[in-house]
């Protein structure tokens, strides 16, 4: 008999099984998936009071004439179920329909005449549900719809309609074949003569204009999404506070306008006690975040205060704030909140150990703390303000240099449990709940990311705006949306409060209204998107993501055929996609060949025992001979490379080879790491770490200055650039 626990969660998208790594089925344990109720705010302990609260929320449904949003694409009808008492099904109502641009409109409809789809009673009122199609065929946008009675002022009904593209958008040079290549790069990485020893926006404005005279038309980011400045060692960009409003690190003091016009400011900026810290923020090998921001932060305090804005700046600053709306104030109240109790003396890494006072956005007490410190809250508006500008100001720089895509972002998955996203929007999320991923090979216990995941039913409550508003954030000031794990649109995996993640479960999302929304501000925002698709990837969605207009991610490593183990050329790879040889989240090339990641994970703990570590060198061994039949298969590097892997290490010939080879592949996309083109060997992260490896903080090897005047590295861009051209004929 199945039982109200298990109906429920059916009803709520949680899987009852998987296919777990190792191709074989899993089922999900009734404990669970109480467990995952239970953060979805169901009394799972109580079966009475989940009784009541399940009938409670039926009836609702019931009394909700509409659903409260509905997504069709371009040419699909509008076939609407209407939920009413009996009593009026058999009336004429009035529809209307307001179109974005200010448009209506209007019909009839009377809903017995559609099809009867449901039937619900409550004591002695009947409620009926038809199907009812409108005559009509909005352009792509979004719309209102309502449903009312002859007479009656007040509505029966309201729901948002949003009538989508068909695909995600595309540049027109890249829909019409041409292949492109872009170096990515974790924007903090990045060295130059001028930065504060972090990059910066200025330093991605250098990179984007020098790498487009390379022949480049994209530079990948690292999300670059809010952090938190008064704790800057929380420093990982897939952990943010707010993946709709900018990380302040990435601010260029010096070319603030108000800074330039501040001769004080500019005298101390250039003394030489000024100039010697910058210069040893600069040399170190990883971002030291304390003293970045520390010094950061203290120079745009006094910007600020001595600043005096033109009438165009002011007018400039406040339209930005009153576009930014509720979201920007949450932003900036909550990072003024955490800089004056830091100042206190408060450990306030995040809203959960604030003074109860401040726990939550809609406190009245917050409202009343941001009255009483307006200029704080007002300062952290400014650097909102000034970060959207150096970021725009970028992009037109790749712009007029020419690249077809320009700068391509990355949006995380989620925020951390601290976060502002999460103090501000309690209710769409369930913070008892934590984003991860099952039991695999390497990770037997499964992994927990620390991240609470929003509950669908709010977010389909909530009309999806808060996906309406994340993506089109995220599409501001680039050319490209890179969506990490693209999974999670259509399912993630939900780790229950205090429990290993092995007993986790997948929780399903509307996926097919989230790709319309997301197809919707791609083309309003001209804007291509790639999905990291890696990892585990359930049946048909590869289908979808490609029929959605979705560029699919291609890494190398992985790239392998089935059948003999033998790396797959990238002439077969799939051309709606971006290639890559490495990501942020694996070893560099010359670490990977060197095995210097096994050798780093053995000394971290990653692996359960010995023989998985003999087994993982074994197979790198292998997989490095494949690697080189390929290369010589293809030509791409000389005999003076063995053809036994047993006599090859990394060098140059070999490391520009594997680029050039890519760069010949069937993507519309290639993706280079700097890294790589300076051949080092740490990487930037290690999966499975925090504390035990300096993840997120390790720099580049080199300025960008001294990149760009290297005439080997410009003779493999030139190489790679002809390699892309001779691919798209």
């Amino acid at each position: 008999m199945t039982t109200l626990i298990e109906q429920l969660a059916a009803a709520k998208g949680i899987a009852s099984e998987y296919v777990d790594a190792w191709g074989n089925p899993a089922l999900v344990s009734e404990e669970s998936k109480a467990a995952m109720l239970g953060a979805m705010g169901y009394r799972v302990d109580d079966d009475a009071a989940l009784t009541a609260q399940l009938e409670e929320e039926h009836k609702l449904q019931w009394l909700r004439p509409l659903d409260p949003v509905m997504v069709v694409r371009t040419g699909e009808p509008i076939a609407l179920e209407v939920r009413l008492p009996i009593e009026y099904v058999n009336d004429a109502l009035t529809w209307t329909l307001t179109l974005e641009e200010g448009e209506a409109l209007a019909g009839h409809l009377t809903p017995i005449d559609g099809e009867l789809v449901g039937v619900a009673q409550f004591g002695e009122m009947e409620c009926q549900a038809y199907r009812v199609t409108l005559p009509v065929e909005p352009a792509m946008g979004y719309h209102q719809l309502t449903l009312g009675e002859e007479g009656n002022d007040e509505p029966l009904g309201q729901m948002r309609l949003i009538v989508a593209p068909k695909a995600c958008y595309k540049q027109a040079a890249i829909a019409n074949g041409r292949k492109v290549w872009g170096p990515s790069v974790q924007l903090y990485c990045l060295r130059s003569r001028h930065n504060w020893g972090i990059g910066d926006f200025s330093d991605l404005g250098q990179l984007v204009e020098k790498a487009a005279l390379w022949g480049a038309h994209f530079v990948g980011l690292n999300p670059i999404h809010a952090l938190y400045p008064s704790n800057p060692e929380s420093a990982s960009p897939y952990s943010p506070s707010s993946r709709r409003w900018l990380n302040l690190a990435y601010i260029d003091v010096e070319a603030l306008p108000e800074f330039q016009a501040n001769a004080a400011l500019k005298a101390e900026v250039a003394t030489a006690a000024f100039q010697q810290k910058l210069a040893e923020l600069r040399a170190k090998e990883y971002v030291d975040y304390t003293a970045v921001i520390a010094t950061k932060m203290a120079m745009l305090q006094k910007v600020f205060a001595q600043a005096t804005l033109s009438e165009e700046r002011r007018a400039a600053l406040d339209a930005f704030v009153a576009a930014g709306g509720d979201s920007l104030r949450q932003q900036a109240a909550f990072d003024a909140i955490q800089a004056h109790l830091y100042a206190q003396g408060e450990n306030a890494w995040g809203w959960p150990v604030w003074p109860d006072a401040l726990k939550d956005y809609h406190n009245p007490q917050v409202d009343e703390w941001i009255a009483a410190h307006e200029q704080e809250v007002a300062f952290y508006l400014y650097l909102q303000f000034v970060a959207d500008e150096q970021l725009a100001a970028a992009d037109q720089r790749a712009k007029r240099a020419g690249m077809v895509m320009g700068i391509y972002r990355d949006l995380a998955v989620g925020v951390s449990e601290g976060s502002t996203e999460i103090w501000a929007n309690r209710d769409l999320y369930c913070p008892k709940a934590s984003v991860g991923a099952p039991p695999d090979i390497l990770g037997p216990l499964g992994q927990n990311w620390g991240l609470p995941p929003m509950n669908p039913s709010k977010l389909f409550d909530a009309a999806y705006q808060p996906m309406i508003d994340l993506f089109r954030s995220n599409m501001r000031s680039c050319g490209a949306l890179r969506i990490d794990h693209v999974m999670a649109l259509l399912r993630l995996w939900w780790v229950p409060p205090g429990e290993s993640a092995a007993k986790g479960a997948y929780i399903y999302y509307p996926v097919h209204d989230l790709l319309g929304i997301l197809a919707l501000e791609s083309h309003r925002n001209h804007c291509l998107i790639i999905g990291e698709d890696l990892g585990t990837v359930p049946e048909g969605i590869d289908v979808t993501l490609k029929e959605n207009g979705v560029h699919s991610y291609k890494v190398f490593f992985f790239e392998r055929s089935k059948a003999d183990g033998g790396f797959l050329s990238p002439t077969h790879y799939a051309e709606q996609a971006m290639s890559a040889l490495t990501t942020h989240d694996m070893p560099t090339l010359k670490g990977f060949w060197h095995c210097d990641d096994l050798a780093l994970g053995k000394q971290l703990g990653l692996y359960p025992d010995e023989q998985v570590l003999a087994r993982l060198y074994a197979d790198r061994h292998e997989a490095k001979q494949r690697i080189l039949d390929s290369l010589h298969g293809h030509r791409v590097i000389s005999d003076s490379i063995s053809k036994d892997v047993n006599w090859v290490g990394m060098n140059t010939e070999l490391n520009h080879g594997m680029q050039i080879h890519m760069s010949r592949g069937n993507c519309a996309l290639f993706s280079t790491q700097l890294e790589d083109w300076l051949e080092m060997d740490k990487p930037v992260n290690v999966p499975g770490t925090s504390s035990e490896y300096p993840n997120w903080r390790r720099k580049l090897s080199r300025d960008l200055e001294d990149i760009f005047a290297d005439e080997a590295l410009k003779g493999l861009a030139q190489h790679m650039s002809r390699a892309r051209d001779e691919a798209g004929r």
